[in-house]
């Protein structure tokens, strides 16, 4: 994508064919694992492509487009001839209830496009990318933003479309919903299940009955996968210590959350970090 951040948006269309990479090791530095500045779309136009979001592997075949979270780490592994069309735009660009969107539907799957969405999707996009090169125009900043802002909440419904509407959705799910909105917020400070029950005004065990019916899992297990997908990212992302890790997500106890990465993952955190640098 272009450097180009100014105003809280970067948008740009490129076309990508291995042969445009001079050495495998210019090529390796462009599939290096990488979090993004602001909330990313990547409408791939044409082509396939073979990427990593958060340590699950998509395989993603135009027309598709992919909506990343600021905290997603995620990286390419292969490609053929692509060309993506990405946006990226921070909190203070974003029309606020586009952004509570974005929050509530993080993380989302890769999303394959319909024919008629693909061509509505291009169309806004070409329009974006018009007035992003409009710097002239002394209207220019509000008509980049506005037109984004219509982007970003068309791709948005797309991706609504695949859940249920709230009016259908069962009390299992509902309180699921609050439930994953609620460790999202808090998951670094609130460990045990009884807390989550106490904010839902709910008892433990239905907390327990409803999180399996809707993920197969406990809420402990929710709870401690959630902690598990963070400290990869970390890990992955930035040089802190396993120890300063542990600290930032709640654990004093150091030797107790090295012993539980451990167990969830199979591997010690300076394996992990260290196969995942290879």
């Amino acid at each position: 994508m272009s450097d180009d951040f100014s105003g809280g948006i970067s948008i740009d269309r490129i076309h990508i064919k291995k042969t445009d990479f001079k050495s495998a090791e210019e090529y390796e530095q462009s599939t290096q694992s990488h979090r993004d500045e602001g909330y990313t779309f990547h409408i791939v136009e044409k082509g396939s492509v073979l990427i990593e979001i958060d340590f699950q592997k998509y395989i993603i075949t135009a027309p598709a487009v992919v909506y990343m979270h600021p905290n997603q780490v995620h990286r390419i592994l292969e490609f053929k001839n692509i060309t993506v069309g990405s946006l990226a735009i921070k909190n203070e660009s974003l029309n606020p209830d586009y952004l509570k969107f974005l929050e509530e539907i993080a993380p989302a799957k890769p999303l394959l496009l319909t024919k008629e969405a693909s061509s509505t999707v291009a169309a806004i996009f070409s329009l974006c990318l018009h007035f992003s090169v409009q710097k002239n125009n002394k209207l220019h900043r509000p008509l980049l933003k506005d037109s984004c802002n219509t982007l970003v909440a068309f791709l948005i419904s797309q991706f609504l479309n695949q859940h249920k509407p709230e009016s259908h959705l069962s009390r299992f799910e509902i309180v699921a919903k609050g439930f994953r909105q609620l460790l999202e917020k808090n998951y670094c400070t609130i460990k045990r299940p009884g807390e989550y029950a106490g904010l839902l005004n709910i008892s433990t065990p239905y907390l327990n009955e409803c999180i399996r019916n809707a993920t197969g899992f406990s809420v402990s297990q929710n709870i401690q996968d959630r902690i598990i997908l963070e400290a990869k990212r970390l890990l992955h992302h930035t040089d802190k210590s396993v120890k300063e890790i542990a600290f930032e997500l709640g654990y004093v106890d150091y030797p107790y959350f090295t012993r539980m990465f451990a167990k969830a993952t199979g591997m010690s955190a300076l394996s992990f970090r260290s196969k995942n640098h290879d």
